[in-house]
C-alpha cells in the first residue's frame, strides 16, 4: 500500500484526495437502523441503494451489519457476515469503488 498526503493506493485501486474530501455512502444492512429504518436490510435493496449512492457521487461505500443506535444489542460475527457478504458480493459486481465494513469484530 502506498500512502501520500493526497492519495491512497493499493493493488486493486486508488483514492485521490487532491480535490478535497470524498463522500462515503453508508449502507446499513440491519433491520433496526436508526438512520434509515431498515431500508437496506434486503440484499437487493442494499445493493441498489449502494449503486445509487455511487451514481450520486459516493467514492467509498461503508456496509454496516450491526446497529449502533442507543440500546441496540450486539450482533454475532456469523450474523454480521450473513448480512454483509451477499451485499458486498452484489456491489462488487456493479462497482469497483472501495467498500469498507463498519464492525468492531475482528473476524
Amino acid at each position: 500500500m502506498n500512502i501520500s498526503p493526497k492519495t491512497l493506493e493499493w493493488p486493486a485501486g486508488r483514492l485521490d484526495f487532491s480535490g478535497g474530501a470524498l463522500v462515503m455512502g453508508i449502507v446499513n444492512v440491519t433491520p433496526d437502523s436508526f438512520s434509515d429504518g431498515g431500508r437496506f436490510f434486503d440484499v437487493d435493496a442494499a445493493a441498489a441503494g449502494g449503486v445509487q449512492m455511487v451514481q450520486q457521487g459516493a467514492a467509498i461505500l461503508d456496509i454496516g451489519p450491526e446497529s449502533t443506535r442507543p440500546g441496540a444489542g450486539p450482533v454475532a460475527v456469523d450474523e454480521q457476515i450473513r448480512r454483509a457478504v451477499p451485499v458486498i458480493e452484489r456491489l462488487r459486481q456493479q462497482t469497483d469503488i472501495p467498500i469498507s465494513i463498519d464492525t468492531d469484530k475482528p473476524a
